[in-house]
């Protein structure tokens, strides 16, 4: 709650304006039977006309008064909630931009945006909608049962029995509705993460012609959903019924007693009425306070949620880091070993060393499931290794401040990712202020020049989301010159050349030799005729280096090499299916 309070600070100005409308608002309103009984009492009682003119002009007045205050209070709650809202949305949001690889994987995707959007939501509507009751509430069953008690003691004792049973019912209301509030923003995640997967896998999901499947599979979630909901609300709305129970019976506690002492002389009628009216005010109070607890309970369990996320510790810290650049690209690996979780058994990259001279071109192959998007994504720090180092330019990777480190570092990801805007604004990411001169060179580079003229914009064509507006060779093409933009001094291709033909692909491998000579360059690739040029080759194999050498080296040496180079050389298709081939037959054999 610290921090809640924290963030309340900056927008101290309209919450301290929001309580004074309120409670000089609520003060109004009290004031309100006092003068209405003082009418009945005194004015109509005499037939003072001039007397009965005067209070209600005063009443008039208090509600007008009142009603000006009412929505002034109204725009200062907004404000101060949507602000605080708006400031924890976005102290979330800049949490999750220091989320490692690591970090990320604790959780799902649509968790996520739920709780920066959902739960951000209930909190702000907690502050907007909540805050008038809350310091309403108060001050109208206090200033109420001291009048009452100055109207009539006797008939006030009352409320000290209805206040505690009141109490008790709503302590067990939230008791069971608080931890179902739990489940229900846990159902919204499940919701929202069939909702992404299908709008993101849409092209799939129709070429597959599985519309209806994923719309049972929506049902089953979104029928969870609805369960855990109703439950959840079922036990909420017992807190009205709760409420009109204590009320009417007090009500009618205070009517049988207060009309035998008007009976008996001990109280006017005018006092009844206005004692009625103070009964209301106490119950109308205790209700809002019963809604607000309701209202705070699932705000709670919202802000629960949020510090989940902002308390996550992050594994990749800066805590080692030097003011330093990386000058020339040159890399090592000494004794590496890795695995994702630190209580998992085995290692997914076990022993690796390796050095990588400045300059030069490294092939990387391997089977699928091998290490090798692992390998190269631990060198700008994107996971960090459990035991060895990695240096660049001598330097382990863990002094250089992650901004310079990721600067000098150009990846093009196994899973090309466009954004939303135009191609000009996607390149522009790899260089924000790039000259169109610039652009076209990368273009050129990445044989994206090719296809650019054919869009229907140029370089101002909308891609959509995801570049949905491209094909996969087109969006391949477009990463490789967003990268190229950076002038990086280490450049990582994780199989980012699958879908070009092997025509383009050798364009572009000869570009970048061109472009890039003093960049050291990591390819990783399934075909060999992708890497074959390369000044050396790796072979890994179930995480650990299998051979390593240059192409002619490994045709001799290396036997899972050569088997695979061979193969392709007769057309028997990538690493993976060469490999399956070769089990195969050993297995026969």
């Amino acid at each position: 709650m610290r921090r809640l309070l924290f963030y309340m600070k900056k927008y101290r100005t309209a919450t301290v304006l929001a309580v004074f409308c309120i409670v000089l608002e609520t003060f109004l309103e009290l004031i309100i039977p006092l003068i209405m009984a003082d009418m009945v009492d005194v004015g109509i009682a005499n037939a003072d006309k001039a007397y009965i003119f005067e209070k209600g002009l005063l009443m008039a007045g208090c509600a007008v008064v009142s009603m000006v205050l009412g929505a002034g209070s109204a725009r200062f709650a907004a404000v101060c909630g949507q602000g605080i809202g708006a400031e924890i949305r976005k102290d979330e949001y800049r949490k999750l931009q220091q989320f490692s690889f690591a970090n990320t994987d604790h959780f799902r995707t649509s968790s996520l945006v739920t709780r920066l959007t959902g739960d951000v939501t209930n909190i702000q509507n907690s502050i907007s909608g909540g805050m008038r009751p809350a310091c309403r509430a108060p001050v109208m069953m206090i200033t109420a049962i001291a009048v009452s008690f100055y109207i009539n003691k006797e008939l006030a004792v009352v409320f000290l029995i209805a206040a505690p049973v009141l109490g008790v019912l709503l302590f067990l209301i939230i008791s069971h509705v608080r931890p179902l509030y739990s489940k229900m923003q846990k159902a919204v995640d499940l919701v929202n993460r069939i909702i992404q997967e299908n709008l993101t896998a849409i092209r799939v999901v129709k070429s597959y012609v599985r519309g209806d499947y994923e719309l049972a599979k929506f049902e089953e979630v979104n029928t969870g959903l609805l369960t855990t909901s109703e439950r959840a609300f079922r036990v909420a709305s017992l807190n009205m019924p709760a409420m009109q129970l204590v009320m009417y019976t007090t009500i009618l506690c205070i009517l049988w007693f207060g009309g035998r002492l008007i009976l008996v002389g001990g109280m006017q009628v005018g006092e009844l009425t206005g004692f009625l009216s103070y009964v209301l005010q106490v119950l109308n109070s205790l209700m809002m306070i019963s809604n607000v607890f309701m209202m705070f309970t699932r705000s709670l369990t919202s802000w629960k949620r949020i510090t989940e996320v902002m308390d996550e510790k992050i594994d990749i810290t800066e805590e080692r880091s030097k003011d330093i650049f990386v000058e020339k690209g040159e890399i090592d690996f000494d004794h590496v070993y890795f695995k994702y979780s630190k209580d998992a058994q085995e290692y997914v990259l076990s022993d690796i060393t390796l050095h990588m001279k400045a300059g030069q071109t490294i092939g990387i192959i391997g089977r699928t499931g091998a290490a090798k998007s692992t390998l190269v994504q631990l060198i700008p720090r994107l996971y960090d290794v459990t035991e060895g180092e990695i240096r660049i330019d001598g330097h382990p990777v863990q002094e250089y401040p992650l901004r310079h480190l990721r600067d000098a570092i150009a990846m093009v990801l196994q899973k090309n990712t466009l954004f939303s805007g135009t191609v000009r604004d996607n390149l522009r990411w790899g260089k924000e202020d790039a000259t169109e001169e610039e652009i076209e060179e990368a273009c050129r580079t990445a044989c994206v020049d090719e296809f650019i003229e054919r869009l229907e914009n140029g370089y101002d064509t909308d891609l959509g989301q995801g570049g949905v507006n491209v094909s996969g060779g087109q969006k391949q093409r477009l990463c490789i010159a967003r990268a190229l933009l950076k002038k990086p001094r280490v450049l990582i291709l994780d199989d980012s050349t699958s879908a070009v033909d092997t025509a383009t692909e050798a364009k572009i491998r000869e570009g970048m030799e061109r472009s890039l000579p003093g960049t050291t360059k990591i390819i990783i690739a399934q075909r060999i005729s992708s890497v074959q040029h390369a000044d050396h080759i790796l072979v890994i194999e179930d995480g650990r280096i299998n051979g390593y050498g240059t192409h002619d080296q490994l045709v001799r040496s290396n036997e899972i090499y050569r088997e695979i180079y061979e193969s392709q050389s007769r057309g028997g298709g990538d690493f993976d299916q060469v490999r399956t081939q070769n089990s195969g037959k050993e297995s026969v054999a």
